[in-house]
């Protein structure tokens, strides 16, 4: 634990308090402030939350967006559900003005700050976050396909019969329909992971839905989402705070591609320190123009907020 360190999370739902409870028990910060609109949520949430202090020295208290715009790390979970019947499009539009509103509230912002965007559609509203907060590029971003990269590591160290931390393999491009796996780059042990025989007989096609509808089937049967995306965030803050500088596949501005997604990005104590352009095949490229030419069509709409 970094000495006053601080972490904001904007969004006192499940996914908001899950990201708590992760950080309070990996002792990540010193100070975890909650902030939601809905006062009694909050409330709820920390008192809940001091029932497992006895497990950690971080001290968890709600606090305003004021507040929150001075910590070390914001982050914000607090966006709207799709509705039935709802457009992606729709979807966006409402969590935007949410989005907005908190930014604004949040001012003026702490100028060294690092706000990490966990709502989805993640990359798009890591765009719109870059163009609101006034922060540098560098310190705002999402937490993009780190979970649905971490499913697949999980997937292929079960296959492979090794420890997860072995597999190097990255789940990239949008956080969404259009995101893939770059097959042609992954490896364990320094070997290509296309080269075991294991993995040969697997169908890919099958692993990339299993992962990218992981999700789903969670939702479906439980409702939402929260611990994986909790342990993500805790594992993000930590490399912030301790300047881990670790690799990991973050929603990030791509100067090249002139869009946010997924690559394979350094975090460390000053945000996004480098992006880095993993080797792909002709297929994997192709997939990756695919989510460029999806997520440019939708970012389009809000570049002149």
């Amino acid at each position: 634990m970094v000495n006053g360190s601080r972490v904001a999370i904007i969004g006192a739902g499940s996914v908001g308090a899950t990201v708590a409870y992760a950080l309070l028990l990996r002792k990540t910060c010193s100070e975890i402030l909650l902030v939601d609109v809905v006062e009694d949520a909050v409330r709820g949430q920390v008192l809940d939350l001091a029932d497992s202090a006895f497990l950690s020295s971080t001290h968890v208290r709600g606090a305003n967006f004021k507040e929150a715009g001075q910590c070390d790390v914001v982050v914000v979970t607090a966006g709207a559900k799709q509705r039935p019947g709802e457009s992606r499009i729709e979807l966006i539009d409402r969590n935007h003005k949410i989005l907005k509103s908190v930014i604004t509230e949040m001012q003026p912002i702490n100028p060294n700050a690092i706000l990490l965007l966990v709502a989805n559609p993640v990359d798009v509203l890591t765009y719109i976050a870059q163009k609101l907060s006034g922060l540098p590029r560098k310190q705002v971003f999402g937490s993009g396909t780190f979970l649905d990269s971490s499913r697949l590591r999980c997937v292929l160290a079960q296959e492979l019969r090794v420890s997860e931390t072995a597999v190097h393999a990255y789940v990239l491009g949008e956080h969404g329909d259009s995101q893939f796996i770059a097959w042609s780059s992954a490896h364990v042990g320094g070997i290509p992971v296309l080269d075991f025989p294991q993995v040969q007989l697997m169908s890919r096609d099958a692993v990339a839905k299993q992962v990218s509808g992981k999700a789903l089937e969670i939702i479906g049967l439980k409702g939402a989402t929260a611990f994986g995306i909790g342990a993500c965030v805790s594992l993000l803050c930590e490399s912030i705070f301790l300047n881990q500088r670790h690799i990991r596949p973050l929603s990030v501005y791509v100067e090249k591609l002139g869009v946010v997604l997924s690559m394979p990005s350094v975090l460390g104590s000053q945000g996004i320190e480098e992006v880095f352009d993993v080797p792909m095949n002709d297929d994997e490229r192709e997939k990756l123009a695919e989510s460029v030419k999806t997520l440019k069509g939708i970012m389009e709409k809000y570049s002149d907020i």
